[in-house]
């Protein structure tokens, strides 16, 4: 009975593990930005379909290249589309190209084989980009799917991808073309807040009866590292987005201020783990040579606390984030008065005083910041 009754939790458990995946995943895809791209490749797809039956020529028999080539330049920013199709249609020239070299063979195993090897060869060559995979493909094709026809073949080919190639690109261009700025504010603005609460929380830790009871905050060390390069990708994404966007002139914003937050955030990052690691071994490691005495903790718990403050104070008010700078100065000075005026002990060193050099740093960074 009682096995059966695991074996029931256990199902229950991985049903809502899978429900909750399902519901994120269903939420990735649903996204704004997902669905506007979904919606402007629909449309780029529909509209190269329409005009390519109207290609001069026998590149009106190969109409469904056309759409394929308004997929393959559909990209989460204009430049990047620019730069994707052009990538695609250099790879597949030169690939007809390696076609065209062994169709006096025909379509051998022997040929394919050698198409292949040149193809794969040839894609690594530096700078393709995204035309690297087609150049082995569009061999592939012409030399099996051609037939008798190659030439005629290849003009269709690669005429109907680059029709669908531009009408891609301009579709990308004129229809809300997708600038990355909010996100990359909000991801900004979430890390702040992430080290913020891992300050808070380990001043909370260091009044709490040690070991204290809660320790997830000893074991965030990773996560922000992570999120600190999550952050860079945004902010990245941001920048990219700008290129060729003719919205950018509208929504202007400073990324360069963007970069220079990012810098200033993964030096506090760096400086965060340093003193949870310190922490942390303090709280646990029995073996660890240092401490930190009692009369510390006080001064401690304060100096945490208030830097934790002015990361998570409201960058618009400058006034306010004064202020609690200034606070978070005195409590650093506080605890920095009490190390001196007690001394070291020989025996059993402070860690504080490592602490107290990254929190020092980390009012530096952000009095900077703030000029």
């Amino acid at each position: 009975m009682s096995t059966l009754k695991n074996e029931t939790s256990a199902s229950a458990h991985w049903t809502r593990r899978l429900g909750r995946a399902t519901v994120t995943g269903a939420r990735r895809v649903l996204a704004a930005p997902r669905l506007q791209l979904a919606a402007k490749a629909g449309l780029a797809a529909g509209l190269a379909f329409l005009i390519a039956p109207y290609m001069p020529g026998a590149a009106a028999q190969y109409p469904y290249y056309a759409p394929l080539g308004a997929l393959v330049a559909m990209y989460e920013n204009v430049a990047g589309s620019m730069r994707q199709g052009f990538q695609t249609l250099v790879g597949l020239a030169a690939g007809i190209g390696l076609s065209f070299l062994l169709l006096s063979f025909g379509a051998t195993p022997l040929s394919v084989g050698i198409v292949m090897a040149l193809g794969v060869l040839l894609a690594g060559l530096p700078r393709l980009g995204a035309g690297r995979d087609w150049i082995p493909t569009a061999a592939l094709l012409v030399l099996l799917v051609g037939g008798n026809n190659p030439d005629d073949f290849s003009f269709g080919y690669l005429l109907q991808m680059g029709v669908g190639v531009a009408i891609g690109v301009i579709v990308n261009l004129l229809v809300f073309p997708p600038l990355h700025f909010n996100a990359a504010a909000l991801s900004l603005t979430e890390l702040r807040l992430a080290l913020a609460r891992q300050l808070t929380d380990m001043g909370a830790a260091v009044h709490e009866k040690w070991p204290p009871e809660h320790e997830d905050w000893s074991l965030r060390s990773d996560e922000l590292a992570r999120s600190a390069r999550s952050v860079r990708d945004a902010v990245q994404k941001a920048d990219a987005s700008r290129e060729a966007n003719p919205r950018r002139r509208f929504h202007p914003r400073d990324v360069d201020l963007d970069y220079r937050n990012v810098r200033d955030l993964e030096r506090v990052t760096f400086h965060i783990q340093d003193m949870t690691e310190v922490l942390a071994e303090v709280i646990w490691n029995k073996d660890m040579p240092f401490t930190i005495p009692l009369p510390y903790s006080e001064p401690l718990a304060k100096a945490l606390a208030a830097v934790g403050e002015v990361l998570s104070a409201d960058e618009e008010d400058p006034d306010r984030q004064a202020e609690l700078t200034a606070a978070a100065r005195g409590a650093v000075d506080s605890l920095r008065a009490r190390i001196v005026s007690s001394g070291a002990d020989a025996d059993a060193p402070s860690a504080a005083e490592s602490i107290l050099l990254s929190l020092h740093r980390i009012l530096r960074v952000a009095e900077t910041d703030s000029r």
